[in-house]
């Protein structure tokens, strides 16, 4: 076994710690361990112009001797070769004993061992999520991609930041090495790059739980702790409000088909309240099957059809309530053509439009309205187990799977007299896909595969079929022969009244209620046709 290593007498000497303010004169060393190659070769070329000797290991090390710079093996620093086929390469008193050295504290340690103080580390680690995202990922390989070394040294020289460079951004190497050009690395600098280890390393963990929970045999109900991981989207000009600080965040596995990984095609940088209305929007009009279209406003549907077209599908939406869709999001969930986008800055003001797909074509349009943002998802991917959905409370948050509940009213509980006919279930089934996303209570009137009124957010259900009557009115559409949905029972007859008054043929709701069979009786004495479903959807 070859001896630990230790500083040439004649190699270039220079201050001991960029920064830690010690005399004494040493080689000052970087140790590089990356899994991601982007910008190594030009980071080490700069280390190597500051009189840095260079460690590093396996692929690293192959990488930087292939551009033609000096790279000393870390076996050769240890005294011990790489095994088990690299899972033990690092974990030695020589690396971790130069990365957790306190200048003027452990120097007697530091002879007594013949160990070499470390001033910069660079590491990131083992792709565990990238694999893991892969379909075709065994277990074997995601275990294979936990990184054991790569956090140690990372937290050890987090820890010693007072002292110690650590980097695991790329990003971040123009600005290290510009600071080591200085007589001293700024403490800033090493403590917010610290700060990045450690929330690096934090989320790898994070990551890693889920992934093996989720494959687990004996899955937690409910995970204990509760980790959570997201990334820094872009900050945002402000919240819901001026006053109010805001930024996106997003997961980080990309999503596509979310409105938070989305891409901006045009417009203005979007706003909190753009992006909470884009995503009500898309999830929305992602339920339906067919060419669809959803318009929101204030997180709530005040338009929604579906036809055979997206500009029809458009067109039959804004008709439900053309004063709301003014300054509202809109969102398909097929590709934005340009005959739709036409469409949409010839008749209205959009701040949003949002689809899978963003058209060529539609860009010329869009353009004479350079205020709308138009923004594309990509296509929603297969859902794996359960979603979850967190709403933050003071102190808290709350936890729950997200609404994926879905009725066949073809075989729902008939509870009149008179059963829906074939054209009355489809408008049924309809207005029960788009009350899932109005904000409780929420109410629905629709034909034709199209919405006709929407009443949402009200304290009492009569006041919301009577707002959603009232817009009906507003924007010219007969109720007559249409179909009511309620996202929960209705707890009197009075809302079977106001139904039948309005023209209502058909109503489908949850049930549930103790008054169901004088709900029902009413209906009964309108010769409404009613179904329950045994499912409520409410959103808070």
């Amino acid at each position: 076994m070859t001896p630990p290593r230790k500083s040439s007498p004649g190699a270039d000497r220079r201050t001991a710690s960029r920064g830690a303010g010690s005399e004494r004169r040493r080689q000052l060393r970087a140790l590089l361990s990356v899994a991601d190659k982007d910008g190594l070769v030009a980071f080490a070329a700069g280390l190597a112009e500051a009189s840095y000797e260079i460690v590093s290991t396996g692929g690293t090390a192959k990488a930087l001797r292939e551009a033609g710079i000096p790279v000393v093996e870390v076996a050769t620093i240890t005294g011990f070769p790489e095994i088990m086929d690299g899972r033990v390469k690092t974990l030695h008193p020589n690396i971790h004993g130069g990365l957790l050295a306190r200048p003027g504290i452990d120097d007697a340690a530091l002879l007594e061992h013949g160990i070499d103080m470390i001033d910069v580390l660079a590491v990131n680690l083992y792709p565990f999520e990238a694999a893991t995202a892969r379909p075709d990922c065994t277990d074997a390989e995601a275990i294979e991609n936990i990184d054991i070394g790569g956090p140690a040294m990372l937290r050890a020289a987090a820890k010693n930041h007072e002292r110690i460079t650590v980097v695991v951004d790329p990003a971040d190497y123009p600005a290290v090495l510009a600071a080591l050009k200085e007589p001293e690395v700024p403490g800033g600098l090493r403590r917010d790059l610290a700060i990045k280890a450690f929330s690096h390393t934090a989320r790898y963990d994070t990551a890693i739980g889920r992934y093996l929970r989720a494959h687990s045999a004996t899955p937690d109900a409910w995970p204990d702790p509760l980790l959570t991981s997201f990334r820094l989207a872009q900050p945002l000009r402000y919240g819901e409000n001026p006053h109010q600080q805001a930024a996106l965040y997003r997961t980080a596995q990309p999503r596509p088909g979310t409105v938070a990984h989305a891409v901006q095609v045009q417009g203005k940088e979007l706003s909190f309240n753009n992006i909470v209305d884009a995503d009500a929007a898309f999830q929305a009009v992602t339920a339906f099957d067919g060419t669809a279209c959803v318009i929101v406003k204030h997180a709530n549907p005040c338009g929604v059809a579906v036809a055979a077209t997206p500009v029809l599908a458009y067109a039959h939406a804004y008709r439900t309530d053309p004063t709301s869709a003014f300054g509202g999001v809109i969102a398909f969930n097929r590709p934005l053509d340009q005959a739709t986008a036409e469409a949409i800055v010839g008749r209205q003001f959009a701040e949003v439009i949002v689809a899978p797909e963003i058209g060529k074509s539609a860009l010329a349009p869009l353009s004479k309205k350079p205020g709308i943002r138009a923004i594309e998802t990509g296509w929603p991917a297969p859902t794996l187990g359960m979603e979850l959905e967190l709403k933050a409370i003071d102190g808290g948050v709350l936890l729950q799977s997200r609404d994926a509940g879905k009725a066949d009213l073809a075989t729902a509980k008939v509870v009149t007299r008179r059963a829906p006919s074939a054209a009355e279930l489809r408008d049924m089934q309809f207005a029960w896909t788009v009350v899932k996303f109005v904000k409780s209570n929420a109410i629905v009137y629709a034909h034709d595969g199209a919405t006709l009124g929407i009443g949402a957010g009200q304290s009492s259900r009569v006041m919301s079929a009577r707002i959603g009557a009232l817009k009906a009115a507003e924007a010219g559409l007969e109720l007559l022969g249409s179909a009511l949905a309620s996202d929960a029972y209705f707890p009197f007859r009075d809302g079977m009244d106001a139904a039948a008054e309005h023209g209502v043929r058909a109503i489908v709701q949850p049930g549930g209620s103790i008054r169901d069979e004088e709900v029902v009786r009413a209906a009964d004495e309108h010769d409404i046709a009613m179904v329950f479903t045994g499912m409520r959807h409410f959103r808070h």
